[in-house]
C-alpha cells in the first residue's frame, strides 16, 4: 500500500470566515465554536485578528487560553503594531502561531501599497523576523499570490524562509486561479524552498473552485489546507472544510492523503456555527445539507432501498448525519410509497398501495412533499384503519430513515 501523506487543516472559521457580512460573533461564542473545532479535530484554529478590535483581542486570547492541543494562531498585517499584538493574544497559548500577511501582485503594490517589489522584500523579511522573535511558529501569507508574478513570488517566499517562516501559504485570495494555475504555482515554490517550511493553500470560491483548488495544492505539494466550516468567508466564501476532507475520504484511491478530522463531528459542527451565526446551511450544500442524504425521485428510491451505494457515495452516519431520508413528492415511485408506509406500521395491498400512490402525487403536486401526517391521514381515508404513528418517530423531518 502506497504512503498517505498527512494533510494539516487550517480552520479560519473563526477570523476569514467571521469576515463575511453578517457572521460576525462575540468573544464568546467565537470560544464556543473553537471547543467544537478542537472535539472535530482540526491542526490549527485561526482564532481572530487581534488587532482588528478589543474584542476579536480578548476572543483570541481567551481561546489561547483554553483550547490546548491545537496551534492558536493570530493573524497580523506585517507591521510591527500588528505583530505585538497577535503576539500579547497568542502569549498565554500552548502552541501559539503568529500568521503574517502582505499582498505581493502587481496589483495590490501599486494600487493598495503603494510599493514597490523591493520595498515589498525587504517588509517581508523585517516582519518575519520581528515574528520569529516572538514564536517558532510563525507562517507568512502572499496575499493574491494566484495574481503575482511567479519569479516574484518564488523570491517572496524563498525571503520569507530565510527570516524564519515555518509555513508558507499561497492564497488564491480573490477566488481568480484554476486547478492547473495552482499546480504551477506550488510546484515551482515547492521547488524553490525545498523542505525549509511547509506549503499551504487557501482559496477563495469566487469561481466556485476552492475545494478543486485545494485538492490541486496538495497534489503539488501543499501539506496545509485553510478552510472554514460550511465555506464560509469573504465574498463567495472559503474552501468548505467539510467539503475538502470528505473528498480525500471518499476518494481515498485518488488521493493518499489524510486528515485527522473527526467526520462524525461535521454535520454537529456545521449546525453549531449556523446556530451561533444565525445563517442556515442551503438546503443542497454538500456533505452538511439537509438534501445531501435525501432522495424524492423514484429510480433513486428503489435503488437505494435496493443497495444504499447505488445513489450514495458515502454513509450519512460518517458526517454526523441521522441517516438517508426518502422524501415522498410528485417524483417518487411505488417503491418508496411502500417504504414509508412500512416504516408507519402499514403493509398494503397491492390494489390500496396504487390508490394511495394517485392520491399522494396529486396531493404533492400542490405541497411540493407529503410528510407523514398527510400520508397517515391518507391511509385512513384508503382503509378506515385508526393509525398508528409510532414508528413515524424515524422520519419527523419529512422523510423515510435509512439505517
Amino acid at each position: 500500500m502506497a504512503t498517505r501523506s498527512r494533510i494539516h487543516v487550517f480552520d479560519t472559521t473563526l477570523r476569514d470566515g467571521e469576515q463575511a457580512p453578517g457572521f460576525s460573533m462575540t468573544p464568546a461564542e467565537k470560544l464556543h465554536l473553537a471547543l467544537q473545532l478542537d472535539r472535530l479535530g482540526v491542526d490549527i484554529i485561526e482564532a481572530g485578528f487581534p488587532i482588528s478590535s478589543d474584542g476579536d483581542f480578548e476572543a483570541v486570547r481567551a481561546i489561547a487560553g483554553a483550547v490546548r492541543r491545537p496551534i492558536i494562531a493570530g493573524l497580523a498585517r506585517a507591521i510591527p503594531a500588528d505583530i505585538d499584538r497577535a503576539w500579547a493574544a497568542l502569549a498565554g497559548a500552548a502552541r501559539p502561531r503568529i500568521h503574517v500577511f502582505l499582498a505581493t501582485s502587481d496589483i495590490h503594490l501599486e494600487h493598495k501599497l503603494r510599493i514597490t517589489r523591493q520595498q515589498c522584500l525587504e517588509q517581508v523579511r523585517t516582519s518575519v523576523a520581528h515574528a520569529r522573535a516572538y514564536c517558532e511558529d510563525v507562517e507568512f501569507s502572499a496575499e493574491d499570490a494566484t495574481r503575482t508574478d511567479l519569479a516574484f513570488l518564488c523570491e517572496v517566499a524563498v525571503a520569507a524562509v530565510r527570516a524564519g517562516a515555518t509555513t508558507i501559504n499561497l492564497p488564491d485570495t480573490v477566488g481568480y486561479a484554476l486547478p492547473a494555475d495552482i499546480q504551477r504555482m506550488f510546484t515551482e515554490v515547492g521547488r524553490q524552498i525545498g523542505t525549509l517550511a511547509i506549503l499551504s493553500a487557501h482559496c477563495h470560491n469566487d469561481l466556485g473552485l476552492a475545494v478543486a483548488n485545494s485538492i490541486a495544492a496538495v497534489q503539488a505539494g501543499a501539506r496545509q489546507v485553510e478552510c472554514t466550516i460550511n465555506g464560509i468567508g469573504e465574498r463567495a466564501g472559503n474552501a468548505s472544510l467539510e467539503e475538502f476532507v470528505m473528498a480525500l475520504q471518499v476518494r481515498a484511491d485518488a488521493l493518499p492523503y489524510d486528515t485527522g478530522i473527526h467526520t462524525q463531528a461535521l454535520m454537529p459542527t456545521s449546525s453549531a456555527l449556523s446556530a451561533v451565526v444565525g445563517v442556515a446551511v442551503p438546503p443542497n450544500k454538500a456533505i452538511v445539507g439537509a438534501n445531501a442524504f435525501a432522495h424524492e425521485a423514484g429510480i433513486h428510491q428503489d435503488g437505494m432501498l435496493k443497495h444504499q451505494l447505488t445513489y450514495e457515495i458515502m454513509r450519512p452516519e460518517t458526517v454526523g448525519a441521522p441517516g438517508t431520508r426518502l422524501v415522498l413528492g410528485k417524483h417518487s415511485g411505488m417503491r418508496g410509497l411502500d417504504a414509508r408506509c412500512r416504516a408507519l406500521g402499514h403493509r398494503l395491498r397491492q390494489p390500496e398501495l396504487e390508490r394511495l400512490y394517485t392520491k399522494v402525487t396529486a396531493l404533492a403536486d400542490r405541497t411540493k412533499t407529503v410528510d407523514d401526517d398527510q400520508l397517515a391521514a391518507i391511509i385512513r381515508e384508503e382503509t378506515a384503519t385508526p393509525i398508528a404513528l409510532g414508528a413515524a418517530a424515524a422520519s419527523r423531518r419529512g422523510g423515510a430513515v435509512l439505517r
